[in-house]
């Protein structure tokens, strides 16, 4: 009986339609010439597809070779790194036996991504601007050759408008002759500062720094010698160059007794004639 009934479903479809059912299937069936004609059309758009992306990249090419570089605008600044303050600087530098009346002292050291460091000591009362500092300055790739020590010196100083800096004579100390550089705008205050400037090509360092501790420019100039004599290296770490040079000042160590010799032009307080400026 199982075997029957498939055969028995065939006989409920009317007989006229089993006998046109083969050439309806015929019928349905897509023809060989459509299926050539549709297998033509897709590769022609793929081709289409293909020259398209080609010209597309060609001229890219072409307007990026032709078309000059669009320059830099010149009122864009370059932003470039700038110095960075150590959270917890480990001093490096110190300056004993100075009588600084009490003030406060600070110790802070400064990084720049190029190589550049500056450990800077100062001394100020509370909130007052600093009257002593010290920095010295070992410069690496972010700081020019030659640079010129006055500008930073008067920013420093608290001197928005110094004007130009002038020589303030010399002075001798363990690390050998000192120029040291005044700026007409402290000539009105009552306590005139004055700045110093040394650099040490071989070692690759320059100390800097100002006093406006004294009251009066000689009393000032034997208050910087003094702070020059009596700063001490506590540790150099791997340069070499710092440790050398340090070595060597201590062999010419002096006192803080640095007064200028009367008649003295070298150590004169007014600016000779043959001398330039800073």
């Amino acid at each position: 009986m199982r075997e029957m009934l498939p055969r028995q479903r065939w006989h409920i479809i009317p007989q006229h339609i089993m006998a046109t059912l083969p050439d309806l299937l015929k019928q349905t069936e897509i023809h060989p010439a459509l299926r050539r004609v549709t297998d033509e059309v897709r590769a022609v758009v793929i081709r289409l597809m293909a020259y398209a992306g080609g010209l597309a990249a060609l001229a890219f090419i072409a307007a990026d070779l032709v078309s000059p570089a669009l320059p830099v605008a010149a009122n864009e600044p370059q932003v470039r790194p700038g110095w960075i303050e150590v959270a917890k600087p480990h001093p490096a530098f110190t300056v004993n036996q100075v009588d600084f009346n009490g003030r406060t002292s600070t110790y802070s050291i400064r990084r720049h991504p190029e190589g550049g460091r500056k450990d800077v000591l100062s001394w100020a009362s509370t909130g007052d601007q600093p009257v002593a500092e010290i920095e010295i300055f070992r410069p690496g790739g972010e700081t020019p050759e030659n640079a010129p020590p006055a500008p930073d010196l008067a920013i420093r100083m608290g001197l928005l408008a110094a004007g130009e800096a002038e020589a303030a004579g010399m002075i001798d100390s363990k690390f050998g002759p000192v120029g040291l550089i005044r700026f007409p705008a402290q000539e009105s205050k009552t306590r005139p500062c004055l700045g110093f400037a040394k650099t040490f090509d071989n070692a690759r360092v320059q100390l800097t720094g100002f006093a406006c501790q004294a009251d009066t420019i000689a009393a000032q100039r034997a208050f910087i010698g003094c702070m020059l004599n009596r700063l001490t290296l506590l540790g150099a770490g791997n340069d070499t160059r710092m440790a050398e040079l340090f070595a060597r000042a201590e062999l010419k160590r002096g006192t803080c007794n640095v007064a200028p010799t009367p008649g003295d032009w070298a150590n004169s307080l007014h600016e000779p004639q043959l001398r330039g400026r800073f």
